[in-house]
């Protein structure tokens, strides 16, 4: 990976909104290149302990397990609108929405959080990984 593309952050979709969450969240975000069977770019998070250094995959944006956490971290509001979007915005400790007070909308609940964290940390727009952009 040397070199990226700055992306809207309204307009993030799978890797990249994955890789977009882990650089807000201060993860050590990797790729996998693709791999057999059509396997895409997909995005890794490196963590390292005392002892042992492993990869996992990391997909906030889909995986509940993953990205769960992060509503409840970050005070996440979610709401659907009628037309199905999900709306989502973040709140300070007192329940108050933050700075972006408009939001993120998504398909799913995950992709709205997601991509809500990423305004509140990295702004309206975001550098990602060309690879991610094919």
């Amino acid at each position: 990976m040397t070199d990226l593309i700055e992306v809207k952050t309204a307009d993030l979709v799978g890797e990249q909104l994955a890789w977009a969450v882990g650089k807000a969240e201060g993860l050590d975000v990797r790729l996998a290149p693709p791999g057999y069977n059509g396997i895409p770019w997909r995005v890794f998070v490196r963590y390292t302990g005392e002892v042992t250094i492993h990869d996992a995959r990391y997909d906030p944006h889909e995986n509940w397990a993953v990205g769960g956490s992060l509503l409840h971290k970050h005070n996440v509001d979610l709401s659907v609108e009628r037309r199905g979007r999900i709306h989502c915005y973040l709140c300070n400790d007192d329940g108050v929405p933050t700075e972006f007070r408009d939001g993120m909308y998504g398909e799913t609940h995950l992709i709205a959080a997601c991509r809500c964290i990423v305004l509140n940390k990295l702004g309206l727009f975001v550098h990602v990984p060309k690879e991610l952009c094919q």
